[in-house]
C-alpha cells in the first residue's frame, strides 16, 4: 500500500482516529496528528504489535492449498456404433499444513484440555471433600446428640434411686468410684441450640465455598468459550464503537445461553445418574455427587445467529467498470447484473465495460452505497510517494542534456561523432540515424549528455520525444543547403517544449558554404542570430575538420549556466525511457535517461506497463556500472517487457507496488482500446452501410527497437485513404518467428522486417505457403514500397475527353428515326460508337448515345470538321435548331498515392 495519512488509514481499517493513534503509540510510533503520513515500514511495525497483543507471533501462512487439474480423453461407443471422444477432467486439491503450526495448535489444545480437566478435577475433589466433611460433621453431631440423650436418661434414673433408703449400705460405697469417670458435662438447651447453630453455620459456609468454586470454574470456562468464539469469528481486536459493543454483548449473550443450556443438560443427566438404589448393611456408601465437566471440544462451539437484515456494501466506482467486477463488489451473481442492465435497455456481457452513471443506477437498484473514486488513485498515490521522497533531498547542479536535431544528411551524427571521437555514423544503414542515441561525454569543458535524434520525416514523434526530455537543442543546418522541411519541424518541437536553441551551421569547409543564407532562412521562422539583434547563438562548425567544436561546447555550457540546471542526486531514480528492444541473448534491453535520484543495481524499476529488477546496468560504451545519477544515460536488463520509447520510468519501493501499478495501467489501456474500438464501430456503422468494403494492405511488422516500430506504425497508417487503407495486423519488437508467419497466412498479409530476420522455421513456412517476406534497413524504402502496393489497389480514375462538336442547323422528321438533326461539325471529329451530350445554351439537357450517323444516304462511322451530316439521337426527339451535339470518350487513368 502506498503512503497514507493516519486519518486515511483509520478510515480504511474502520477504527476511530483516537484509537488508531493510541495503538500506534503502544507500538512505539511517534504519530500524534491525524494528518501525519504513515509509511509501509510503520504499517508493518503497527501490524506486528497488534499481532503480538492478540497472541499472534507468526505472520507466515500456516497452510498452503495446491490445486491440480488434468484433462484426459476417453473413446466411448455411441448408440449407432460410432465412437466419440469424451473429455474427462480430474481436479485434485491437497492442503499442506505447517508442521510447527500443527504441533503448536495440538500442544495448545492439549494444554487447554489438561487445564480444564485439572480445574474440573479440583472442583470435583473440593466438592467431595466438602461432602465428606459434611457427612462426618453430621455423624459427629448425631453421636454427640446420642451420648447427650443417654446421659440425660441415666441422670433421670439415678435421681429416684437416690431418694429411697438402701438396705445394703456397704454396697453403696462403690458409687463414688463410678462417678470418678470423666464424662462430658451436660449441656443446657440454650447451649445445645447454640452448638447446633454453629454446626449449621459451618455447613452453610462450606456449601457456599463449594458453590463459589463451582461458579469460578464455570466463569473461567465461559470466558474461554467467548475467546474461542471471537477467534472463530475473526474478532482479533476489542470492540471500540458503540455498535461493536452492542454486537459483542449480543454474541456473548448467545454464547452464555448456549453454555448454560449445556450445563443444565449435563446437570439433569447427572441428577438422573445419582438416582441409584441405596444399598443396605456393609455395602452402604455415601451418596455420590457429580460435578459437570466441560470438555475442550464443547468449548470450541459458539453460537450463530442469522443476519436479520440485508447487508449494505460500499461499491467503489471509477470512470468505467466491467460487469463482472461490479457484480463481485456487490457479492451477487453476474447474471443478475446483466438482467438489470437488460431491463434498462442495455445489452452487455460479463466482460463488457459500462460507464459510471449506468453502474451507479445498478448499485442503487440493489440497495448498496456508491463511492466515487478516481481511476488514477493507484498511480496518483505512487506519484505522491515519489514526489515526497524526492523533495526530501537537496538539489545540486547537474550536467545539461543536449539534443541534436536537423534535416537528413546535414551532419548531426558526424558532428557528435567528432565530439566523441568515434565512428557512429559509419554504422548507420543508408547513412542516416534510425534510433535515438544517448551519449555521456566527458569534455574538457565539463560533462554533457547528447541525444542524437533521426532527421527523417517519419521520425517526427521521436524528435518530439527528444525535445521533451532535453534542456538545450542544437539545430544543425548545412551551410550549403539551408533550411529544409525537417529543420522547420525541429524548430517547432523545440519551441513547443520551451527549450532554448543553439544553431550549428555545419559543413563550413565546403566551397559553396553560405552561412548568411542560413541566417536569412532561419529568420523566417523567427530564429534570429545575436549578430542580427536576436537571442539565438549561431556557431560555425565543420564535423569534417573539427572547426568551431570548442566554441559550440562553450555555447552549450554557457546556456546551461544561464538555465541553472539542478536535480536531486539522492533517493529513488526517475527519468525517461529513450529506447527499448528485445535482444535474443539478453532479453529486454531498455535505454534510460536518469533525470532525478540515483539508479542502483538491483532497484525495482517501473516503466509504463512493464516492471522488473535491474539485473545489469551498462553505460553507452557497454561497460558495467553500479549506479547512475542525474543526466546519465544507461542501458538496463531485467524488465519483463519492452516499454514504449518516451515512457517515464521510476524506482518503486517493492515488487508488490510495481505489480499493482503495472496491472492497473494494463487494465486501463485495455479498457481504452476496447472503448475506442466500440466507438469506431458505432460511428462508422451507418457510413459503411450499403457501401463496399474498402481495400486494404495487410502488414505484419517486426522491428529491432520500440522507437522504430512506433515511427513505422504512424507513417504507414498515415498513408491510408478512403479507398485503400493500411491494416497493421500485428507488430512487435524482435525477430520474425513462425507464429508471425501463421498470422500473415490467415490474414493474407505481407511480413516486413526492419533490421530483423526470420528464423529457420519461419523462412521454411514462408516458402511452403508462398508468403511474401521482405527485409528493410532504411525506413523510407518501406514507405515507398507500401505506397506502390496501395496504388495498385486504387480504382482507376475516369477522365473525359471531348472528341468533336456539331451544331444543329435544322431538324427533320423521319418515320424510322423520329427527329433527325441536320448538323455541321464545327470542331474535332464525330464518332458513331461514342457517347454524346446535347447542349442548349451551353447547358447539358441530354446525355446518351447516337442512333444513326449519316452522310447523305450512307451510314458512316466518323465525320470530320467542316462536313455536314445527319444525326439521330437515340431515345431523344426534342432536338432543336441551335443546339450543339458533343461527342466525348472516357479513359481510365491509373492513380497513385
Amino acid at each position: 500500500m502506498a503512503e497514507v495519512t493516519v486519518e486515511q488509514l483509520a478510515d480504511v481499517v474502520g477504527v476511530p482516529v483516537e484509537t488508531l493513534l493510541q495503538q500506534m503509540k503502544d507500538a512505539g510510533l511517534a504519530h500524534k496528528d491525524a494528518a501525519q503520513a504513515v509509511s509501509d515500514n510503520e504499517k508493518e511495525q503497527l501490524l506486528a504489535h497488534l499481532k503480538r497483543s492478540h497472541g499472534e507471533s507468526d505472520s507466515a501462512p500456516k497452510k498452503i492449498t495446491l490445486k491440480r487439474k488434468s484433462v484426459s480423453t476417453l473413446k466411448v461407443s455411441g448408440s449407432q456404433g460410432r465412437s466419440k471422444t469424451v473429455n474427462v477432467e480430474v481436479r485434485k486439491k491437497r492442503t499442506y499444513v505447517k508442521r510447527s503450526s500443527v504441533e503448536a495448535e495440538e500442544a495448545a489444545k492439549a494444554e487447554e484440555a489438561a487445564r480444564l480437566e485439572e480445574e474440573a478435577r479440583a472442583a470435583e475433589e473440593a466438592a467431595k471433600k466438602a461432602e465428606q466433611e459434611r457427612i462426618e460433621a453430621e455423624k459427629k453431631a448425631a453421636e454427640e446428640a446420642r451420648r447427650a440423650e443417654e446421659a440425660k436418661k441415666a441422670a433421670a434414673e439415678e435421681k429416684p434411686a437416690a431418694e429411697k433408703p438402701s438396705k445394703k449400705a456397704p454396697a453403696k460405697k462403690e458409687a463414688p468410684k463410678k462417678a470418678e469417670k470423666p464424662e462430658k458435662p451436660e449441656l443446657t438447651p440454650e447451649e445445645q441450640a447454640a452448638e447446633d447453630a454453629r454446626r449449621a453455620e459451618d455447613a452453610k459456609r462450606r456449601e457456599e465455598a463449594r458453590k463459589k468454586a463451582e461458579e469460578e470454574a464455570s466463569q473461567r470456562t465461559l470466558e474461554e468459550a467467548r475467546r474461542i468464539a471471537r477467534e472463530l469469528e475473526g474478532r482479533s481486536k476489542e470492540p471500540e464503537t458503540k455498535e461493536e459493543v452492542l454486537l459483542e454483548e449480543e454474541k456473548d449473550a448467545i454464547v452464555k445461553r448456549a453454555f448454560e443450556d449445556s450445563l443444565d443438560r449435563e446437570a439433569r443427566q447427572a441428577k438422573r445418574a445419582r438416582k441409584v438404589p441405596k444399598k443396605k448393611g456393609k455395602d452402604k456408601q455415601p451418596e455420590r455427587r457429580i460435578v459437570p465437566k466441560v470438555s475442550a471440544s464443547r468449548v470450541n462451539r459458539h453460537g450463530f445467529q442469522n443476519p436479520t437484515g440485508p447487508v449494505v456494501r460500499e461499491v467503489a466506482l471509477g470512470d468505467s467498470i466491467t460487469v463482472s467486477d461490479l457484480a463481485q463488489q456487490m457479492s451477487i451473481k453476474g447474471a443478475s447484473v446483466v438482467k438489470s442492465l437488460f431491463n434498462l435497455g442495455i445489452m452487455a456481457t460479463m466482460n463488457q465495460s459500462i460507464d459510471r452513471d449506468t453502474a451507479q443506477l445498478i448499485v442503487e437498484e440493489f440497495g448498496h452505497n456508491v463511492k466515487l473514486v478516481s481511476e488514477d488513485a493507484v498511480e496518483d498515490s505512487l506519484v505522491e510517494h515519489l514526489e515526497d521522497s524526492q523533495s526530501e533531498g537537496d538539489k545540486s547542479p547537474r550536467a545539461p542534456v543536449v539534443t541534436i536535431m536537423g534535416h537528413v544528411d546535414h551532419g548531426k551524427t558526424s558532428l557528435l561523432d567528432y565530439i566523441r571521437r568515434t565512428r557512429v555514423a559509419a554504422g548507420e544503414a543508408g547513412g542516416i540515424t534510425q534510433h535515438i542515441g544517448a551519449y555521456h561525454v566527458e569534455t574538457g569543458h565539463g560533462m554533457i549528455t547528447f541525444l542524437d535524434t533521426p532527421g527523417h520525416a517519419a521520425f517526427t514523434q521521436m524528435r518530439a520525444r527528444g525535445a521533451s526530455c532535453t534542456d538545450i537543442v542544437i539545430l544543425v543546418v548545412a551551410a550549403d543547403d539551408g533550411m529544409m522541411p525537417q529543420t522547420a519541424e525541429a524548430i517547432d518541437h523545440a519551441r513547443a517544449a520551451n527549450v532554448p536553441i543553439i544553431v550549428a551551421v555545419n559543413k563550413m569547409d565546403k566551397e559553396d558554404a553560405d552561412p548568411e543564407r542560413v541566417k536569412s532562412d532561419l529568420s523566417q521562422k523567427e530564429v534570429i542570430s545575436e549578430e542580427w539583434g536576436g537571442d539565438t547563438q549561431f556557431v560555425h562548425v565543420s564535423a569534417h575538420t573539427g572547426m568551431g567544436i570548442d566554441e559550440l561546447l562553450d555555447a552549450v555550457l554557457l546556456q546551461a549556466e544561464v538555465l541553472e540546471l539542478k536535480a536531486v542526486s539522492t533517493g529513488a531514480a526517475k527519468g525517461i525511457v529513450i529506447e527499448s528492444r528485445v535482444d535474443k541473448g539478453r532479453g529486454v534491453v531498455a535505454s534510460l535517461l536518469v533525470q532525478n535520484g540515483i539508479l542502483n543495481h538491483g532497484d525495482m524499476v517501473l516503466a509504463g506497463e512493464h516492471f522488473g529488477r535491474v539485473r545489469a546496468m551498462l553505460d553507452e560504451n557497454g561497460k558495467p556500472i553500479k549506479e547512475a545519477g542525474p543526466s546519465i544515460p544507461v542501458e538496463i536488463l531485467g524488465l519483463a517487457g519492452a516499454p514504449d520509447a518516451g515512457e517515464e520510468f521510476q524506482v518503486v519501493p517493492d515488487e508488490r507496488k510495481a505489480r499493482e501499478v503495472a496491472e492497473f495501467r494494463q487494465k486501463k489501456l485495455r479498457h481504452n482500446r476496447l472503448a475506442r474500438q466500440q466507438a469506431t464501430k458505432l460511428e462508422n456503422i451507418f457510413e459503411n452501410m450499403g457501401s463496399g468494403e474498402a481495400a486494404s494492405v495487410n502488414i505484419v511488422l517486426k522491428t529491432d527497437v520500440r522507437g522504430s516500430l512506433e515511427a513505422l506504425q504512424t507513417a504507414l497508417v498515415d498513408l491510408s485513404t478512403d479507398e485503400v487503407r493500411v491494416n497493421i495486423v500485428s507488430s512487435g519488437v524482435g525477430g520474425i518467428n513462425e507464429s508471425d508467419v501463421n498470422l500473415a497466412l490467415t490474414s493474407s498479409a505481407v511480413v516486413i522486417g526492419f533490421n530483423v530476420r526470420a528464423d529457420g522455421s519461419a523462412r521454411k513456412l514462408c516458402q511452403e505457403e508462398d508468403i511474401e517476406l521482405r527485409y528493410y534497413s532504411v525506413i523510407y524504402d518501406i514507405i515507398e514500397d507500401v505506397k506502390n502496393a496501395m496504388s495498385g489497389l486504387l480504382a482507376p480514375e475516369l477522365r473525359e475527353e471531348i472528341m468533336g462538336v456539331a451544331e444543329v442547323r435544322d431538324v427533320f422528321r423521319s418515320s424510322k428515326f423520329g427527329a433527325v438533326a441536320g448538323c455541321k461539325v464545327i470542331e474535332g471529329t464525330l464518332y458513331r460508337n461514342k457517347p454524346i451530350r446535347v447542349l442548349r445554351d451551353d447547358v447539358v439537357v441530354f446525355q446518351g448515345e447516337l442512333e444513326s450517323l449519316r452522310r447523305f444516304k450512307d451510314d458512316v462511322n466518323e465525320v470530320n470538321a467542316g462536313i455536314e451530316c445527319g444525326i439521330a439521337v437515340k431515345s431523344y426527339n426534342d432536338v432543336k435548331a441551335g443546339d450543339k451535339i458533343e461527342v466525348f470518350s472516357v479513359k481510365k487513368v491509373a492513380r497513385t498515392i
